[in-house]
C-alpha cells in the first residue's frame, strides 16, 4: 500500500468568485506527514527498502524531512534528518514525533545538506528533498489523480522550493498527453531562485534566502526544475511575504485548512494577483502544504 493518500479535488468557490475562473484545489495539505513530499519520498523510501537499505538520511527545511521521518515510521527504518537552523522548532518537533533523529547544522538548507551526505554509509539511503526521478514519478500522481477524476484544465499553480513539486508535475502531465498546460511557478521574494535563473538564462544559485516562506528556501532549483522551465510552458511568478501570508488567512477563512507560506505563495496567485491567471478558464492549484505553521504563528507573523 502506498504510503501516500489520494487527496480531495475540490473547486473553490471562494476564489472562482474572486479570479472569475473556475479554481480547484488539489488538497495535498490533508496528506498524513502534511504535505506533497510524501508522495514521491514514500515511493524512495520504500525503493531503497527494497534494495536493502536499512536506514534513511535526509535533508530539509520541515516538511521533507517530515516525510522522510513519518515513512520511516511505517517501514520500521530509523532515519536521521539535517535540517539548516532556519528551521522552526514546529517542524523539528514534528520530525521527532515520528521518531527520528534531529541533526540542527548550517544557515542553510544546502549546509544542511553537505553534512547529511557525509553521514551515509553502505546501509544507508540518502533521501534527497527534491532532486531524484524517484521523487518526481510520486510526486506525478498528483496529475494522475486530477486526470482520473475527469477535471479538464487550463492551467496548474504551483509554489516553487528546490524544484521537485514541479518536476513531478510536469511529469505528470506529460504521461497524461497534457504537457502543453502551462505551469504558473510561484515563489516568494526571498527565495525566488528559479526565476533568477530564468531572468539570468542559466542555472543561478541565490547567495542567500530569507523571508517566511523557509520550506522554500533551497539557494538554487534542481537542473531538471530549469530545463523544464526553459522547454515547457512555464511561467514565473514572485510574490511579497505579505501576499503569500495573506492568502494562508483568507485560505484558512475560506476552506477552513491551515496553510503555511510557502504554500501560500500559490494561493496568492489566485487572492492577489489573478490577472495572472486572466488567460484560462479552468485553473489547478496544489494545495501543498501546512505541518510546520500552527495558527499561532500566522497571527504572530501578521502582528508584525
Amino acid at each position: 500500500m502506498a504510503l501516500h493518500l489520494e487527496t480531495p479535488l475540490l473547486e473553490s468557490r471562494p476564489l472562482s468568485l474572486a479570479t472569475g475562473r473556475s479554481v480547484w484545489l488539489k488538497m495535498d495539505a490533508l496528506q498524513p506527514p502534511g504535505s506533497f513530499k510524501i508522495r514521491g519520498i514514500g515511493a524512495a523510501c520504500e525503493h531503497h527498502v527494497r534494495n536493502g537499505k536499512r536506514r534513511f538520511v535526509s535533508s530539509s527545511g520541515g516538511n521533507a524531512g517530515i516525510a522522510v521521518a513519518y515513512a520511516g515510521r511505517r517501514l520500521s527504518v530509523p532515519v536521521s534528518v539535517f535540517v539548516p537552523e532556519t528551521t522552526t522548532e514546529r517542524a523539528k518537533s514534528l520530525i521527532r514525533q515520528e521518531g527520528a533523529e534531529v541533526f540542527v547544522h548550517g544557515a542553510s538548507w544546502q549546509d544542511a545538506n553537505e553534512r547529511a551526505l557525509a553521514a551515509v554509509d553502505a546501509e544507508t539511503a540518502f533521501i534527497h528533498p527534491f532532486d531524484d526521478p524517484i521523487l518526481w514519478a510520486g510526486h506525478a500522481t498528483i496529475i494522475d489523480e486530477v486526470v482520473k477524476a475527469g477535471l479538464s484544465l487550463d492551467a496548474v499553480v504551483l509554489s516553487v522550493g528546490g524544484g521537485g513539486l514541479l518536476s513531478g508535475v510536469a511529469e505528470g502531465l506529460a504521461r497524461n498527453g497534457l504537457q502543453d498546460i502551462p505551469i504558473i511557478a510561484a515563489e516568494t521574494e526571498g527565495t525566488a531562485s528559479l526565476a533568477a535563473s530564468i531572468k539570468a538564462g542559466k542555472l543561478v544559485e541565490l547567495p542567500s534566502v530569507s523571508g517566511i516562506a523557509t520550506s522554500l528556501g533551497a539557494r538554487k532549483v534542481c537542473e531538471r526544475a530549469f530545463e523544464i522551465a526553459r522547454t515547457r510552458p512555464v511561467e514565473s511568478v514572485v510574490v511579497d511575504d505579505r501576499s503569500a501570508l495573506e492568502a494562508c488567512t483568507r485560505f484558512l477563512d475560506d476552506h477552513r485548512v491551515v496553510v503555511e507560506p510557502a504554500c501560500g505563495a500559490a494561493l496568492a496567485v489566485a487572492y492577489s494577483h489573478f490577472d495572472r491567471l486572466a488567460p484560462h478558464q479552468r485553473v489547478l492549484i496544489v494545495v501543498c502544504g501546512g505541518a510546520t505553521t500552527p495558527v499561532s504563528q500566522l497571527q504572530a507573523w501578521q502582528a508584525s
